[in-house]
């Protein structure tokens, strides 16, 4: 066996380690991680485009060309490509509507305050998405979301301690309902690796066109947002599309309440940013408000 047979054997038994340890997990512990992942994802994006002075788009398409490669060579090892139709491709649609966005608006949105609006707008999204669908919302689940909503205009509303730029928290708001969107199209992978592996590679071309737009880099912006893109994102994605069938709806969005507090923190701790008295209630009334809309009596 030559020494190209000899790698590519080591990184199949590699991957294959990789999908058998992490994705048989306790399922407590898979969304643990993955609810770690999407705080970081806040917590990186911010720190590349803001702290290091990385270009939004660029730091996207590194991102986003980053997923791609680590998600491609773990499923082209593993094997088992699944075809590209029209649902994979509004899935992958929904992912891209969510990626540019969300950098964009860590030019001016803390960390921790864009993980609650990207998931309160999230939460909204998939309650709308459920009524559409026809599961007919109770009364509690509108008193929640109602209360959810509020909280957001108490967030986003301007005061002496906050004021947030608009242009950022409209881009934050439309990452979040590509996001919603997303999350409610994982439901029905059955094979979330490579389900999430052609997402990305789909969007290859667009990763490409995302870094020639994108102006000024430094090196420890593209080392971020690799790891954000490869790491918390890819991998973070198709744990997340691995645990979504085997969760009820609620309690993946009871789960979702933990991100923005654990960014809020890491934000504070790691980057400094901080945090207010409006900040801190107005997050208490929007994650209050959707666990009302979500938990079960």
């Amino acid at each position: 066996m030559g020494l190209v047979g000899v790698i590519r054997r080591g990184l199949f038994r590699l991957s294959t380690c990789v999908h058998s340890r992490i994705f048989r997990m306790p399922l407590f512990v898979l969304i643990a991680v993955v609810m770690m992942n999407f705080a970081a994802n806040s917590v990186l994006s911010r720190a590349g485009i803001y702290l290091f002075g990385m270009d939004p788009l660029l730091f996207s398409g590194i991102r986003l060309g980053s997923g791609a490669v680590m998600l491609a060579a773990l499923v082209s090892l593993r094997g088992g490509w699944p075809a590209l139709d029209r649902a994979r491709s509004l899935t992958a649609g929904a992912l891209l509507i969510y990626l540019v966005p969300f950098s964009l608006a860590y030019l001016t949105l803390p960390s921790g305050v864009g993980a609650l609006i990207l998931f309160g707008v999230v939460q909204i999204t998939m309650f709308a998405g459920s009524a559409l669908a026809g599961t007919q919302p109770t009364l509690r689940q509108w008193l929640g979301m109602g209360i959810a909503m509020a909280g957001l205009g108490w967030l986003l509303w301007p005061s002496e301690t906050l004021a947030l730029d608009g242009l950022g928290v409209a881009f934050m708001a439309l990452a979040g309902v590509g996001w919603g969107v997303f999350s409610l199209r994982g439901r029905g992978s059955r094979d979330p690796l490579a389900d999430m592996g052609l997402s990305f590679v789909v969007l290859l071309p667009a990763a490409f066109v995302l870094m020639l737009l994108g102006g000024g880099w430094s090196p420890a912006g593209a080392v971020v947002a690799v790891v954000c893109g490869g790491v918390t994102s890819g991998l973070g994605y198709a744990l997340w599309y691995r645990v979504l069938p085997q969760i009820a709806a609620t309690t993946g969005a009871v789960a979702q309440l933990s991100v923005p507090v654990i960014a809020i923190i890491a934000g504070a701790v790691l980057l400094g940013e901080v945090v207010t008295f409006d900040i801190v209630m107005a997050s208490m009334v929007v994650l209050g408000g959707i666990g009302v809309a979500v938990m079960r009596r």
